[in-house]
């Protein structure tokens, strides 16, 4: 009775590390479900302006609700479509669990630009979209200044794409 009992004991201690072992594996890393910053004070007046990233990126983020973009690019794993838009939108400041987040909609695209070197093969890139929308985190650094960024490329490796206050012009 004690071998059987042993055994069934053996197997489920095998099983159960199997277990462990597959989840660690397939583990998605920390930003693939990111629950945001917490931040809930943020005002859209403090958003309001423009913002800047590398390379010329620049979104002017009107009181309106209106937006202008240039050659900004995608979002998650359409980062690595290389694509950059140029357009006007719309935005607006929302709540949502885990903090504040601004939504950028690009309605009206008015140019596409590539971050990549053309491929050999012009009809394997992929084709830029027409509309497009960003989710960006609200954030604030350590002077307590405004901070907007998303993620790209692949989650579990958790790349932030971070727009700073730029100069209006």
């Amino acid at each position: 009775m004690m071998a059987g009992g042993s055994r069934f004991r053996a197997w489920w201690v095998m099983l159960g590390g199997l277990v462990l072992t597959l989840s660690v594996l397939t583990a998605c890393g920390p930003y693939q479900y990111y629950g945001g910053t917490g931040l809930d004070d943020a005002a859209t007046t403090e958003v309001a302006g423009v913002w800047e990233n590398v390379e010329g990126t620049r979104v002017a983020f009107r009181e309106d609700g209106t937006a202008l973009l240039e050659r900004l690019d995608g979002q998650d794993f359409d980062f690595d479509d290389g694509w950059r838009l140029s357009g006007a939108g719309t935005w607006r400041l929302t709540d949502a669990d885990g903090g504040q987040r601004v939504r950028l909609a690009l309605t009206a695209r008015t140019r596409v630009e590539s971050r990549l070197p053309s491929p050999a093969n012009e009809h394997s890139a992929p084709e830029a979209p027409s509309t497009y929308t960003w989710h960006f985190y609200v954030d604030r650094d350590q002077h307590d200044e405004l901070q907007l960024f998303f993620f790209y490329g692949d989650p579990d490796a958790g790349n932030a794409y971070t727009m700073t206050r730029g100069t209006a012009s």
